[in-house]
Order: C-alpha cells, then sequence, then structure tokens
C-alpha cells in the first residue's frame, strides 16, 4: 500500500510540473501587440487603436506598436486615438511603415503625439492642414485651433514644434530620414522587429507621468485584427461609394414623389441617402459638390416638366459631372470620385429620368385608368332590358347592371351612379343632361 501511494504522489508531481511549464513559460513571455492604423481615420479605426491599447493596458504587454499609414481622416477620431496613446499604461511606439506608406494629415498629428516616433525609409509625414466642409469664415479658425493643438503635442514630447506648425498652416511634407534630421521623429528603422530591437532598455512615458523601460528584447509579436464589424464598416467609407448611395438615394426618392405609392424606391432612397451622409460625414466634402448634384436632379425634373429640346438634361448631366468631380476636398487625393464612374452615373441617371421617371410622371398625370373610379359617372347605353337587372355597356366593357328607376328597355342611355361588388348602379340619362362629349366614360 505504501508503495502504490507513493507512486501515485510521484504521478502527480509530474503532472504538476507538465502543467506548471507551460504556465512559467506563458508568464515569461513578453508580447507586443501589434496595431495597425491603416486607411481613412474614422470612428471605426479609432474605436479598433483605443480597444486595442486599452487591452494591451489590461494584459500588461511589453508595448504596442502603433503602425501607420495613413492619408488622414476626422479630426474628431484622431483626437480619440490621440487620447487612447495618452492613456496607455505601456509604452506607445508608433512606426510609420512600410516602405511606401505615409502619415498625412490626421497622421501627422498622431505620429507627433506618440511618445516614440519612427518611420521606415522611403515613408513621408506631413501635410497636415485640416479640411473638411467649412466655409472661408471659418477656415482660418479651424487652421489657428490645429496649429495650436500639434504645436502643444510637440512641445509635450520634445519634437520640434516649428515644423509640426507648418505642416498645419502650409501643408508640408517631408521623408523619413528629414524627418529625423529636424527632430520630428525619433528613428529611422526599416521593419518592426528593428524597432523592438534597437528600443529595448530606452525608457518612455505612460500614463500619469510615469515611465516604462521598454524590455522587448525576444519579445513575440501579435497582431491585433479589427473585429468583423469594425472592418465592414471601416471598408465601407468610400468615396466612390458615397458618391453612388447619394445619387441613386435622391434619385429614389424623387421617383417616389412623382410616382406615389410604390413606398419601396422612397424607402430604399432613403435609406441610401442615411448611408451616403454617414459616410460623407468621415470624409473631406466640398459643399458645392453636394449643391451641383442636387441642382443636377432638379435639371432633370425641369425637363419632364418643360419642353426644352434637351437642353435641361445637358445641364443636369454636365452639373452631376461637376458634382461629382468636385464632391471632396482636392488636397486630399484619395478622396475622389473615379472620372469613369462620374461619367457613366451622370448617363446613367440621364436614361433613368428620361424613360423610367417620365413614365411614371405621365401615368400620373393621366389618372387612373380602371376600376370604380372610372366606371362611376360613366355614361353607357342598355343591351339587355334592365328588369331591373341586365346588362350594359359602359366604358368600353359589358357590366351586370341593376337599374335603380324601373324597368329600362335595351338601347336606353343610363348613367352609372354607384357600383355593388360588380354590379352597377344606373339611372336613364334625362334629355339635355348628357355630359358633352358623351363617351363611354370620364377619365
Amino acid at each position: 500500500m505504501t508503495t502504490t501511494r507513493l507512486l501515485g504522489w510521484a504521478a502527480l508531481a509530474t503532472l504538476a510540473l507538465f502543467i506548471s511549464i507551460p504556465n512559467a513559460f506563458a508568464q515569461d513571455a513578453r508580447v507586443v501587440s501589434v496595431v495597425e492604423l491603416t486607411g481613412t481615420v474614422d470612428p471605426l479605426s479609432a474605436h479598433y487603436v483605443d480597444r486595442s491599447i486599452a487591452a494591451a493596458s489590461r494584459d500588461e504587454a511589453a508595448a504596442v506598436v502603433l503602425r501607420i499609414d495613413t492619408p488622414g481622416g476626422l479630426d474628431s477620431s484622431m483626437r480619440q486615438i490621440i487620447r487612447a496613446i495618452e492613456a496607455s499604461e505601456v509604452p506607445v511606439l508608433c512606426w510609420v511603415g512600410p516602405p511606401g506608406a505615409r502619415a498625412a494629415s490626421a497622421g501627422t498629428f498622431i505620429l507627433i503625439a506618440c511618445p516614440f516616433g519612427a518611420m521606415a525609409p522611403g515613408t513621408n509625414v506631413g501635410a497636415a492642414h485640416p479640411v473638411g466642409i467649412t466655409g472661408d469664415v471659418m477656415a482660418e479658425k479651424v487652421t489657428n485651433d490645429a496649429a495650436a493643438y500639434i504645436r502643444s503635442l510637440a512641445q509635450q514630447r520634445g519634437r520640434n514644434a516649428a515644423w509640426a506648425e507648418k505642416a498645419v498652416r502650409e501643408s508640408v511634407s517631408i521623408s523619413a530620414e528629414e524627418a529625423k534630421r529636424l527632430e520630428v521623429i525619433d528613428l529611422v528603422v526599416p521593419s518592426i522587429s528593428e524597432l523592438l530591437r534597437q528600443t529595448d532598455g530606452l525608457t518612455v512615458p505612460v500614463a500619469g507621468g510615469k515611465t516604462v523601460t521598454l524590455d522587448t528584447r525576444d519579445a513575440r509579436l501579435e497582431k491585433v485584427r479589427m473585429s468583423a464589424g469594425e472592418w465592414i464598416f471601416h471598408t465601407l467609407i468610400d468615396p466612390n461609394l458615397a458618391f453612388l448611395l447619394f445619387v441613386f438615394g435622391i434619385a429614389g426618392v424623387v421617383y417616389e414623389v412623382l410616382h406615389p405609392g410604390l413606398n419601396v424606391a422612397g424607402v430604399v432612397g432613403i435609406l441610401m441617402l442615411v448611408a451616403a451622409f454617414v459616410i460623407l460625414g468621415m470624409l473631406p466634402v466640398n459643399v458645392a459638390g453636394l449643391i451641383l448634384i442636387m441642382a443636377a436632379i432638379g435639371f432633370f425634373i425641369v425637363d419632364l416638366k418643360v419642353a426644352g429640346h434637351g437642353l435641361p438634361t445637358a445641364a443636369g448631366i454636365a452639373s452631376l459631372v461637376l458634382g461629382g468631380l468636385f464632391l471632396f476636398d482636392a488636397s486630399v487625393p484619395e478622396a475622389h470620385v473615379s472620372r469613369g464612374l462620374v461619367v457613366g452615373v451622370s448617363l446613367a441617371l440621364a436614361a433613368f429620368f428620361a424613360t423610367a421617371v417620365r413614365a411614371a410622371f405621365k401615368a400620373r398625370k393621366l389618372g387612373p385608368a380602371a376600376g370604380a373610379e372610372v366606371v362611376v359617372g360613366a355614361v353607357g347605353r342598355v343591351t339587355k332590358a334592365l328588369e331591373p337587372v341586365g346588362i350594359v355597356h359602359a366604358s368600353g366593357e359589358h357590366w351586370t347592371a341593376r337599374s335603380r328607376r324601373g324597368n329600362l328597355a335595351a338601347g336606353t342611355k343610363v348613367r352609372v351612379v354607384g357600383i355593388d361588388r360588380l354590379t352597377l348602379e344606373v339611372e336613364p340619362v334625362e334629355a339635355g343632361s348628357e355630359p358633352q362629349p358623351t363617351g363611354e366614360g370620364v377619365r
């Protein structure tokens, strides 16, 4: 019994050893979270970065590497990312890469705000002048606010505040090597692994005025990915999609107004407009482009109501093309609608108004062509004596009819005064009271 008990304890000890070894490795393993800020800086990407940095702080990661490759985006989303960086309890290292990447506009602010900034060779930073739907009156105020903000960020991180302000006011852009020389960043490195190797042992500020010494030697890189919802909605923020939704959304609403009762066109149009405005709210929209697009729809409607010999349609096509080309601020090269798409949509919309919408508009003017609305009030002739029920020919068809004034002989002119299911209620037409012209029905 003693030998058996000893063997049992030995087995348990061996099992505990095998269980503890992986746990020990897991505790000793240093993890660096890699967060990728690519594409437009919008609420979805801001939520992703904020969530990822918070998770790294909660899991006590060795560091967070924020890889930047962005043309810019919304000011509010940019500030959310910067607040997440400043609130991080683990060191945040920003790296613009790989070669060919850039930190433009909002990306410049984020890079300047990072406790440690690095760039890969062949990348650039700058062109941070604010853009959006604001007019000339507000432009100076917005620029002054952005310049003061980036200057304060640069001073906080000990970077070149003069250049940072120049990037906002003059939209200047510089290469990685120039950024290092001007003390805009701290390091030029070709990869994240080299970044971690060269920063191992450096002291980096974190939230609360504290500092942390980086221990990134042989750290395991763990890429944090967007959730399915974040990725889908982030991908949908596209200038071409916004243009299509806006144009066809307006077309759907107009079609519903001109031909009410279908509901589908109106509901789909409203949903498309809502989606368009959500996307447009995250892009540098030019108000003039929106006005031109709406003016184009107006020209198409005018051509339906007046004989303009096609001139309003031509003006509508021209307005739509110009509206699509000027829909977004020209200072942001990525925010533009494809020229081929603009021309194709303009021609398609002109054809849509010239055919489907015109037909719906004419049908509305004609009024009802069948049913009780047409038969009631129509003048017809008795083809089979009403005693008091018989047959009457009215509105081009033979109907079962009932006389309200006694029996009526065949050939008597009658007027339809009501309808009971499929049986007409008629009465004889008094002499001199027959409407002119005495057609088969009232349209």
